[in-house]
């Protein structure tokens, strides 16, 4: 049956080929991210969940303005505003005034919000360390260095 808009082909699953670079990249990134959701359950951060580690992601908030980090993340400012009010609520983070600009805040994380970041940093660790045992030290490292590379600005 040929596909029109008034009368359209049955769902596929068929994939459109092998994955791409951002299907390789986002499989593994979900892997971690289901570890350091159960790490951070285990630890007793279960209030946390997966909007919340977009904010809590490396280098972390501390001491950013909400502003530049929503351009950073690519979101609203009402979208991160929403965000790290729950975080503030839970006791993750304050927003504190700035000491530079009165009119604007700065993000601090709270002790309760360092201590989640350590058991998410010890849960990315072992991810690294269980793909170093599967892929082999070596090109463990080389796949790391290769991502480090792909970091750096293009000349």
């Amino acid at each position: 049956m040929k596909s029109t808009p008034l009368n359209p082909a049955p769902f596929s699953q068929e994939p459109f080929g092998p994955p791409l670079i951002g299907a390789l990249l986002r499989i593994p990134w979900e892997a971690v991210q289901r570890h350091m959701l159960e790490r951070l359950q285990e630890s007793g951060f279960d209030d946390l969940d997966a909007a919340h580690l977009s904010i809590v992601r490396y280098p972390g908030p501390q001491g950013a303005r909400p502003t530049d980090l929503a351009a950073q993340l690519g979101i609203s400012k009402q979208a991160l505003n929403h965000l790290l009010g729950g975080l503030e609520r839970l006791g993750y983070l304050k927003r504190e005034p700035d000491p530079a600009d009165q009119r604007s805040k700065r993000i601090v994380l709270t002790s309760r919000g360092v201590a989640a970041a350590g058991v998410i940093r010890e849960a990315v660790g072992e991810m690294e360390a269980a793909w170093a045992q599967q892929l082999g030290a070596s090109r463990f490292a080389q796949l790391r260095e290769l991502l480090l590379e792909l970091q750096q600005p293009h000349t």
